[in-house]
């Protein structure tokens, strides 16, 4: 862990209060006519320091301090994420991928889930994988927001001591982690695309693409706990098993665990697309190629014959021909349907860490040289101009037959 790097010196505090009406936190109370800083909400942005006029208060190099007895920390937990008020897919597919790390480490899985009326859906995380949950079933827990929900969970590490802490790499996933290993003083690997245990160190392997995807790094945290990482949607596997039932643990928080600066006003879910590129069993997808704005409608025209999902290239999002929501690679969504059609895509390291786990890869490029056909399935050399289009014809006839 590490020492927050602030402390009042009680000799020359006088209880003033101008510290107290300064901290845009509210992380100071004023006890028996001295300053006392609540170092969990404090963020050493200076202020109180600032108006002090007795210089009472020091901020210092806060001196990292190892976690202590790390045998202590057990057990392998999931954030339990929700869409639409449902379990998100990405829960369970980390439950699946949380079975076979258990399994090196002799531990258990725990599902921790927060929100509001949670029981009637808890049934499938044990089916998924889960061995145990821990609940906080409350109103103030429905909408999603990542300082209440990092407020509660950090309180369940401190309390239970897991040994690893993972979740999804979505934006609630990682606006929420990232929060939680600055709150309890611990490591977060970001994005990660595999997993693995060093079994005799008892060591979370986290693989995730650095340097742009040239390379794939491989991170440990050996001296702290828990190991925390967000994972990649689709990039692990779900899996089954025949039991519904396991333990649930009830906890609650109260009113000191919400932070009332915030409310939950509206969602505007994101209606650029017809069909949701992460859940899509075909996509469609575009990249330099197609040399302009306007050529995206050979793509849309393809994907629409085949009820499928618009995807593109970051060369392609760059250049202003598509949303940022169509994306597929490092830096976008990353997919694993069943068909995945790359129009134009060279085929960069970039791009294939974020659609190479998809069952069928069908390549269409005139640069027989292109990455992209070293992971195709089938790879169709020749002018993607003439190509889409009598593909979309032909699937248009056999759709009337």
């Amino acid at each position: 862990m590490k020492e927050k790097g602030i402390k009042i010196i009680e000799k020359k505090c006088t209880g003033c209060g101008l510290c107290l009406k300064a901290c845009p936190f509210g992380a100071i109370s004023i006890i028996n006519k001295k300053a006392i800083i609540d170092l969990e909400k404090c963020t050493l942005c200076g202020a109180c320091k600032d108006v002090c006029k007795f210089k009472a208060i020091v901020i210092f190099k806060p001196q990292i301090v190892k976690t202590k007895n790390l045998e202590e920390y057990k057990g392998i937990w999931i954030f339990i994420e929700e869409e639409n008020y449902k379990v998100a897919p990405v829960s369970f597919e980390l439950l699946g991928k949380a079975r076979e790390l258990a399994s090196h480490l002799n531990t258990e899985v725990v599902g921790i889930y927060l929100g509001y009326n949670l029981k009637e859906k808890i049934k499938d995380l044990f089916r998924k994988g889960a061995d145990k949950l821990i609940l906080i079933d409350k109103e103030e827990l429905k909408n999603f927001i990542a300082e209440n929900y990092a407020n509660a969970i950090s309180y369940l590490i401190n309390k239970y001591k897991p040994e690893i802490f993972l979740a999804g790499a979505t934006s609630k996933g990682r606006s929420l982690v990232s929060r939680i290993a600055v709150k309890i003083h611990t490591g977060l690997t970001a994005d990660c695309t595999g997993l693995d245990i060093d079994k005799e160190k008892r060591l979370l392997i986290q693989t995730r693409p650095a340097f742009g995807g040239n390379i794939m790094a491989q991170i440990i945290t050996p001296s702290f706990r828990p190991q925390m990482a967000t994972v990649r949607h689709k990039v692990m596997k779900e899996i089954e098993r025949g039991n519904s039932w396991g333990e649930i643990i009830e906890e609650n928080i109260d009113e000191s665990f919400i932070d009332k600066r915030i409310k939950f006003l509206e969602f505007i879910p994101d209606v650029s697309s017809k069909v949701n590129l992460a859940e899509a069993n075909i996509i469609v997808s575009g990249g330099r190629g197609l040399g302009k704005k306007e050529n995206f409608k050979l793509i849309e025209e393809l994907a629409s014959s085949l009820g499928a999902a618009v995807g593109a290239s970051r060369a392609a999002v760059d250049s202003g021909w598509i949303a940022y929501s169509h994306q597929v690679g490092q830096t976008g969504r990353t997919v694993s349907p069943k068909i995945y059609i790359a129009c134009g895509i060279s085929g960069q390291i970039q791009h294939l860490v974020g659609m190479q786990s998809s069952k069928i890869i069908v390549a269409i490029n005139k640069d027989p040289q292109a990455p992209i056909f070293k992971i195709a399935n089938f790879g169709i050399v020749g002018d993607l101009f003439e190509i889409v289009p009598l593909f979309t014809k032909k699937i248009k006839e056999e759709i009337k037959k």
